[in-house]
Order: structure tokens, then sequence, then C-alpha cells
């Protein structure tokens, strides 16, 4: 049986490989907390002692979707006589987000280790893993990334091909800039339609109805009229995320103030003690910074026209 290998089973990893699993992908999975292994378990999957173990098994492709750079080089060995042990004669997959340049330097490596190396981030959030509807993007040498992209198929709804690392992740970056500053504009709006005395369902529902609507729209406005902050993307990984575009556009010359005031209000939330709640409760930092309570005696410019009417 050609087992492939999963490594990294948090919010999104773990649906991602159950999806597979589910599919009847041979899998050999490994996590450091040993508890978000067992639903793989149940479903079919074989679970590792430890990462070597993972690469032991797998016949070719090593899914990775990790953290952060630290937790990448750890499981990888990077730097250590175990990197060449483990990487050589396997594909390694990177789908976590991480910075451009890291990527192409691990690339490097992974090639001069005898592996080959494709960068796969997705566009989603956790209920699309749920669903196998994320959007995939694949970097990386022709051969590598069309003996990747038929396993996605479980996962990704879609997936794109972005040319050489680090394209895909710069492509991650793109899409996830437009959703950064959608859902802090969502989150501004209800703020400002609550603060106005409006109902905000009602705003939902004329959002809704309305050419703006969007996937993202229909999911996270919900959030917000009901103050759900259940985790879909976590606040602190939205911060991440943020930092990581604007130094590639810093390094790149870009202007991006749109960003930058979303990286500050996401920084304000994650200080508040927010950054394990869903990206919504960015809200939290503008109702900080108008004032946690509605002024007493609020009245909205309508009611102040209507008042002099009479």
């Amino acid at each position: 049986m050609a087992y492939v290998g999963f490594v990294g089973l948090g919010v999104m990893g773990q649906p991602m490989a159950l999806n597979l699993a589910r599919a009847g992908t041979p899998l050999v999975v490994w996590n450091r907390t040993p508890g978000r292994a067992e639903p793989l378990r149940a479903a079919g999957a074989e679970v590792a002692a430890d990462p070597d173990e993972v690469f032991e098994r797998a016949d070719d492709v090593v899914f990775l979707m990790l953290a952060d750079e630290a937790a990448v080089d750890a499981v990888l060995g990077r730097g250590t006589p175990r990197f060449a042990a483990r990487v050589a004669g396997h594909t390694v997959v990177h789908m976590g987000t991480t910075s451009a340049e890291y990527s192409a330097g691990l690339q490097e490596d992974v090639r001069i280790a005898g592996g080959r190396y494709v960068e796969a981030p997705v566009s989603g959030s956790r209920v699309p893993a749920e669903r196998g509807e994320l959007v995939g993007m694949l970097a990386g040498d022709a051969d590598a990334v069309a003996a990747v992209r038929p396993l996605l198929a479980p996962v990704c709804r879609e997936s794109f091909g972005c040319g050489a690392v680090p394209g895909a992740l710069l492509m991650k970056f793109s899409v996830n800039l437009f959703l950064i500053t959608q859902v802090t504009g969502l989150a501004e709006a209800f703020h400002f339609a609550e603060r106005h005395g409006l109902d905000q369902r009602l705003l939902r529902e004329v959002l809704d109805a309305g050419p703006l609507a969007s996937a993202v729209s229909r999911v996270k406005a919900p959030k917000l009229v009901d103050r759900d902050f259940a985790v879909q993307a976590a606040a602190t990984d939205v911060l991440k995320n943020n930092r990581l575009i604007a130094e590639a556009a810093r390094r790149a010359g870009l202007a991006s103030p749109l960003l930058d005031v979303c990286h500050a209000l996401f920084a304000e939330t994650v200080a508040r003690g927010h950054g394990g709640e869903d990206m919504v409760a960015v809200v939290r930092a503008l109702e900080a910074r108008t004032g946690d309570a509605a002024p007493d005696g609020a009245r909205t410019p309508a009611a102040e026209n209507g008042s002099r009417e009479h």
C-alpha cells in the first residue's frame, strides 16, 4: 500500500486529512498533540509515533500543514543530519503560511537533500476545509506539482498552478489581503449600524439581498449578528498573515494603507486577549476605540432630522 504522509492536525489540518482518509487515500499521520490524531485513526489512517515514522512509511508525498516556520523546521529536522534522511526521495508539500523567502530557501534545501518540493497553501477557513471546498494554489517543478494535484481533489474544489516557488504563497497573500480588508470592513459596517441603533439582522438581510453579498459575508455576517466568536480563522493567525503580507509589500516597495490599518486593529484585538477567537473579533478593537458602551441617548441622524420636522 502506497502511503501518503500528513503532519499537522490543527484547525485546518485535521479536516483536510480526514477528507483525504474518507476518500480512500492511505494515510500515515502525526501531530504534536496526540489526541488530534484520534479522529484520523477512527477514519482508517495510520498514526505514527513521530515524524521519522511518517517519512519512513510514506512512499513519496508528505503534506505539512503546520503553524509556522519553526514548526516546519522541527518536523523536517532542518539543520540536523535527520533532515536529509527524512526528505530524500520524498515530495515535501508545504501547505502552511510562511514568508515567501522562507519557502524559497526551504525548496533549495530540500532539493540539495535529494527531495522534491511543492508549495501548496490554501484559501479558506475551517468550514470550507470540513466540506472539502478549499482553493489550492500550487508552485514548484511541473512534475512535482502534477504528482500532487490529484491528491488534493478531496481537499480542494479547485487548484491553480502558480508557477515557480514562491508564486503560490504570493498568490495566497494577494487573496488574504482582500479577505482581511473585506472582513474588517464588514465588522466596521456592523459596528456602525449597531451604534446607530439599527437592527443588525436587517443589515444582514439587506447585504444578502444586494450585490455586495459573498460567500465570506454570508458566513461572517451571522457571526457578527450573534456575536459568535467560535474559531473559523483565528485572529492570531490573521495577524500573522497580515504581518507576512505587509513585510512582502515593504520588500517590494508597495503601498498597503488598508492592510496597515487592519494590521493595527488585529494587533489590538490580540492584545486585548481575543487572539483565539474568530477574525470577526476585530469588531472588539473597533468597539474599544469607540468606547465599549454605546453613548446614552445616542440618536441617529434620521431621528434628529425627524425631530426637526415636528
